[in-house]
């Protein structure tokens, strides 16, 4: 018998008949199959697990060549990446900033966010942060594809979280009236590091 669960979002509850347990995979386009694998490997330790190669889409029958890569990244969690040298040169959403569309993988504290810079820094890649988010730090920087990566640290307590699940439902009607960022967390954009006394 199937899964039910009950979804609760703004508009109200859903009684479903099945039940997500958890991301499968992630999938991105990449220019070159071969470097996006070994660069993953060689900046974040990722494992390259499989690889799926047809001639042929299996969802659509399409004719369209590709090499599609599974990554390890730890904790049962896998990236993948398409090669597909019959299509045109990979772009962007020129209507989105560099900043939004991003992967975020987590690391254990701030010592291993910081030796993480480090090593990416000394693999010439450039790197942003530490950037202060109130619960978690991260720092930035992008693979050889073009896509923003981000490396965090939690760093809230369970009495913060709770308060930004309170706070949740008001944000997120607040903002979809007024389109103005609501105000109700603003105590996560100041870095209590950065107070002069």
């Amino acid at each position: 018998m199937a899964d039910m669960r009950v979804a609760e979002a703004s508009g109200g509850a859903a009684t479903l008949p099945f039940t997500v347990t958890r991301i499968h995979h992630v999938a991105y386009r990449c220019r070159d199959a071969k470097e996006t694998v070994d660069w993953y490997a060689r900046t974040l330790g990722f494992r390259y697990t499989n690889a799926f190669a047809e001639d042929h889409v299996p969802s659509t029958g399409a004719y369209d060549p590709y090499m599609h890569v599974f990554l390890d990244c730890g904790g049962g969690n896998v990236i993948a990446f398409f090669e597909l040298p019959n299509q045109p040169e990979m772009g962007k959403d020129p209507n989105t900033p560099a900043w939004v569309q991003h992967l975020a993988f987590e690391v254990p504290d701030m010592a291993a966010l910081t030796a993480a810079k480090a090593h990416l820094e000394a693999l010439g890649i450039d790197v942003l942060g530490p950037t202060y988010h109130g619960i978690f730090r991260s720092i930035y920087f992008f693979d050889p594809n073009g896509h923003r990566l981000e490396l965090a640290c939690n760093i809230g307590t369970p009495e913060q979280y709770a308060e930004l699940e309170r706070v949740a439902g008001p944000m997120l009607d607040e903002w979809s009236q007024t389109k103005q960022a609501p105000t109700h967390a603003q105590w996560l954009h100041v870095d209590p590091g950065s107070l002069v006394e």
